[in-house]
């Protein structure tokens, strides 16, 4: 199944306003014509039309896909039912999603209620960083275990007791009239809210959740070659469970801030430099600054012309996905000197008689 926040790289809670940004964003980026990747133009596009229609995106939340026609066919199914001719009967929408579930088999997994939300936290870091792996200490502000019942959601030594309503299942069965006749189908515990176990005596601190509003230090690890935009997942760093139930999980979204001589693209380096008149015409050797703060020295041949690029391998960021670096490219420029000695004038006077 297509993870299409994944492929816009936006949180499952992102506003409509986030997804569209993404998505033009990314559209730019990777549109065939602009020599981008077709296949991947396809995918953002396809994820966009989903995420940016409300109904279908809703859809696409509850059961991982989208239904437009009958069961069984790649879209899906869209019956399209009037309901304004049975206003007297109790049923709506979501009551038909359920009858379909029910009739066609079609499997949809009960909502963990107790398991921690995702949290998503904007990391910046330089372009210098992102040529060694980064271990990173962040402070977080969310739901964490009761320091009190260590998650337990009771008082020391109190018991926790199925739910009398539910027996334990979190669900109890509900009776529908409908156009159809008769239906019955599963729906939450009002007992219990869906979690099959209450606390005998609710602990004093959290008052029974097993969690309370805290600060916690995440140590964080951030990969070699990451670049803007990007997405790391730190499963169970997310805000705690309730009542020890599974945490969620914490995503990254590296922000590089920019750098004041290197541009990057993709992996790529780009870097401008200045020569002076005399060494584009002679040649000679230079020495340019790397991003890791050392010295890279090239020798430039005679006669360069200004606007020059000049590849450096394995200069660049390292592949995120493998090993080996991206390249550096170097544009020389010809500095034209704005004041003048006497001597230089003279010379350059000389020069300019000898057709130079």
């Amino acid at each position: 199944m297509k993870d299409y926040y994944k492929i816009l790289g936006v949180s499952r809670n992102a506003t409509p306003e986030e997804i569209k940004k993404a998505y033009r964003k990314l559209a730019h980026q990777y549109h065939p014509d602009k020599g981008g990747d077709e296949k991947k133009f396809k995918e953002i596009n396809e994820a966009y039309q989903v995420l940016s229609d409300q109904q279908k995106r809703a859809q696409y939340d509850r059961f991982g896909r989208i239904f437009e026609g009958m069961p069984g066919e790649e879209a899906g199914f869209d019956f399209g039912f009037s309901f304004g001719k049975f206003s007297d009967l109790d049923f709506g929408f979501e009551d038909l999603q359920e009858m379909l579930e029910e009739f066609f088999g079609l499997s949809r997994k009960r909502k963990d209620l107790k398991k921690g939300k995702d949290i998503e936290v904007d990391l910046e870091i330089s372009l210098e960083d992102t040529l060694q792996p980064l271990q990173k200490e962040i402070i977080l502000d969310k739901m964490i275990i009761c320091p009190r019942c260590q998650g337990r959601g009771g008082e020391p030594h109190s018991q926790i007791r199925q739910c009398f309503s539910c027996g334990g299942t979190g669900e109890v069965q509900q009776i529908k009239n409908t156009f159809f006749g008769s239906f019955t189908r599963f729906v939450v515990c009002p007992e219990c809210g869906g979690e099959g176990e209450r606390p005998e005596n609710p602990c004093n601190v959290c008052k029974g959740e097993g969690r309370i509003w805290g600060e916690e230090k995440v140590k964080v690890y951030v990969p070699a070659g990451v670049d803007s935009g990007q997405l790391i997942k730190i499963a169970g760093k997310g805000e705690a469970g309730k009542r020890g139930a599974k945490a969620g999980d914490l995503y990254l979204k590296i922000l590089i801030s920019p750098h004041p001589i290197f541009k990057r693209k993709g992996d790529d380096l780009y870097l401008s430099h200045f020569i002076s008149f005399s060494l584009a015409v002679l040649g000679g050797k230079i020495e340019i600054p790397s991003l890791d703060r050392k010295k890279i020295s090239i020798n430039l041949p005679a006669g360069i012309e200004s606007g020059k690029i000049i590849k450096i391998p394995g200069q660049g960021i390292p592949h995120f996905s493998g090993k080996g670096k991206g390249d550096l490219y170097l544009e020389l420029k010809i500095k034209t000197p704005k004041k003048l000695t006497k001597k230089q004038r003279e010379l350059l006077e000389k020069l300019r008689n000898e057709g130079i």
